[in-house]
């Protein structure tokens, strides 16, 4: 075998090994808002790129992504935020008419396995209210602020 090609296999496979992995997706709402947590297994210290999309009417519609454009419908109603092993998608004033499936989508920069993408339907009559837990999660420098009084 050629010594490149032995190499480039070798760190082929390496880089497989390194991908990031979706253990779960679920969606809550916050007051009026939807939070969409998209929670992975981080293998590598490769920059993340995500997408947050929806589909409807059997169209793809991208909310938030660092990979595509975002759609101008969504742009001044949704943010992301991420800590450790979390992607949280932020959609404000959630109505009937947003939902549908929403997919999360992660890349890990030069990861060669392809994209980890995960489904979850999202019924406004069917969303539980997220977990004071989460909120604290979500609101860290709020809880900063509470402890530093104390």
């Amino acid at each position: 075998m050629n010594p490149t090609v032995g190499i480039a296999v070798i760190l082929t496979v390496l880089q497989a090994a390194h991908c990031q992995m979706i253990k779960d997706l679920s969606a809550c709402l916050l007051g009026q808002n939807l939070r969409v947590d998209c929670r992975y297994e981080n293998k590598t210290s490769n920059p993340l790129t995500y997408e947050f999309s929806i589909t409807k009417d059997n169209r793809k519609h991208v909310i938030h992504s660092t990979i595509s454009v975002s759609e101008n419908i969504y742009r001044s109603r949704a943010n992301v935020t991420m800590h450790k092993n979390l992607v949280c998608l932020h959609l404000q004033s959630f109505t009937t008419s947003d939902e549908g499936v929403y997919m999360c989508e992660l890349r890990a920069t030069n990861d060669y396995t392809g994209n980890q993408i995960r489904n979850i339907t999202v019924i406004k009559d069917k969303l539980e209210k997220c977990a004071g837990f989460s909120l604290l999660i979500q609101n860290t420098s709020w809880l900063l602020l509470l402890l530093l009084s104390l």
